[in-house]
């Protein structure tokens, strides 16, 4: 009722291309995030942070006339370097600590990454230049599509495949789902608690820096808040699809990340400021209604903290 009251704009190819390469983006963000709630149990609200970084990084390779793949290696790096800092200087010392004092040290963390970058960069916007070609339109079976859609679907896809065959068909994949399971009993088996942890860390790094460059580049603006409002928006998702397994939690970012990028293009150019609370609206609704998560199945009690 209150969506046909805004006389929504006609769908189009374009807008469902850009839907499709924003929730393959989410789904990568759900999956990191959810690989590290399933092995330590922690809600990473750093996260969008480390998105941050390499942003910054992307602009300033942009600024100082690094080619596209020197840009894009040099946000790999910096995402990893503070994603194994964080892990070694935050982390792991408060490992054995509640998780609420963990969920709050992520906070302190995210706050302190965002003065950070608002003290050394400023409260102004840093343009993504060097990547600008990648908005640039593809013609498709007559339909204008941009570069950075078809790039993300298949970087998404791909990225989720590579994920999947190392979980299901390596050692350490095993050994990383056993402690999603149950990680006391997984360490009383065997599994090195370092060595998983420190896989699933580096991962979810990994799926940062992509998710960086292809956010970077769909907004081209850098500042102190950038990828916070998504890493929200993600968490809800992974919250939406189930929080405990992979595959629920990264149906949930793709499904919301769609829903996102629909709504984004059909709105009228003047409510787009609603646009949140429209997506976190049909969370709630979501929830009422699946508590446990939209693609899990039982009906078992939700874990609380």
């Amino acid at each position: 009722m209150i969506l046909g009251i805004l006389s929504l704009q006609p769908l189009t190819w374009p807008t469902v291309a850009t839907a499709l390469a924003l929730g393959g983006v989410y789904a990568l963000m759900a999956v990191g995030i959810g690989l590290v709630f399933g092995v330590l149990r922690l809600v990473n609200f750093a996260y969008g942070q480390l998105i941050m970084a390499g942003g910054y990084a992307l602009a300033y390779g942009s600024l100082w006339n690094f080619a596209t793949w020197q840009s894009i290696l040099l946000c790999f790096g910096v995402v990893l370097v503070l994603t194994v800092l964080m892990d070694r200087l935050v982390f792991r010392p408060l490992r054995t600590s509640s998780p609420t004092v963990m969920l709050v040290a992520t906070f302190a963390v995210a706050f302190l990454l965002q003065n950070i970058a608002l003290l050394k960069f400023g409260p102004l916007s840093k343009n993504v230049g060097s990547l600008a070609q990648l908005n640039a339109p593809w013609d498709i079976f007559g339909v204008q599509i941009k570069e950075i859609a078809v790039l993300a679907v298949v970087t998404a896809l791909g990225c989720l495949f590579i994920l999947q065959l190392l979980l299901t068909r390596t050692p350490l994949g095993l050994h990383m789902r056993a402690a999603a399971m149950d990680f006391r009993t997984a360490r009383l088996l065997g599994v090195r608690a370092n060595r998983v942890i420190g896989a699933a860390v580096i991962i979810s790094g990994l799926l940062a820096a992509t998710s960086a460059v292809f956010l970077s580049v769909q907004e081209n603006s850098i500042s102190s808040t950038f990828g916070l409002q998504d890493t929200i928006i993600v968490l809800a998702g992974v919250v939406v699809g189930g929080m405990n397994r992979p595959i629920p939690a990264t149906l949930g970012g793709f499904s919301i990340g769609f829903a996102t990028g629909i709504l984004g293009g059909v709105l009228p150019a003047d409510k787009t400021q609603y646009l949140t609370s429209f997506i976190f609206a049909a969370v709630i609704v979501v929830l009422l209604v699946r508590p446990n998560g939209l693609f899990t199945r039982g009906g078992g009690a939700v874990e609380r903290v």
